[in-house]
């Protein structure tokens, strides 16, 4: 049984990465689903694919990685708030993420967005995880 669930979803991108796998697998939530297509619509995966099964559903992402080197498109996925130690922050609070580079996203209370959308809607919330 997985206690955080969100840090699965991370991890398991992350080890695809290392490996070089060209799609991961991953249980679905609703959450993790709005976390895919946050990645998709700043460009840091190729594509997704929203499956059902009997039970929960799966998610099948397919990683991007650039043409010549073979570099990921994700260069880190980083947990910042956790199940023991919740972190919320201010839109004014809300820490660039590589100067801008990279995104955070945050849990509102209008729903998951990256950090940039938070601060242009002046809501703050519970910042999930770190991407660049």
């Amino acid at each position: 049984m997985v206690t955080d669930p969100i840090a699965d979803f991370l991890t398991r991108i992350r080890n695809a990465q290392m490996a070089r796998h060209r799609i991961v697998e991953i249980p679905a939530s609703n959450v993790k689903k709005r976390m895919t297509e946050i990645l998709y619509e700043k460009g840091y995966i190729l594509k997704y694919k929203f499956e059902d099964d009997n039970k929960q559903g799966l998610i099948k992402i397919a990683l991007k990685y650039d043409g010549a080197t073979k570099e990921p498109a994700i260069r880190s996925l980083e947990r910042f708030s956790r199940p023991g130690l919740r972190q919320y922050a201010k839109p004014s609070e809300i820490n660039r993420v590589q100067n801008g580079l990279g995104i955070a996203i945050v849990s509102t209370s209008k729903g998951l967005m990256t950090d940039k959308e938070a601060r242009a809607q002046n809501v703050g919330g519970e910042v999930m995880c770190y991407i660049y």
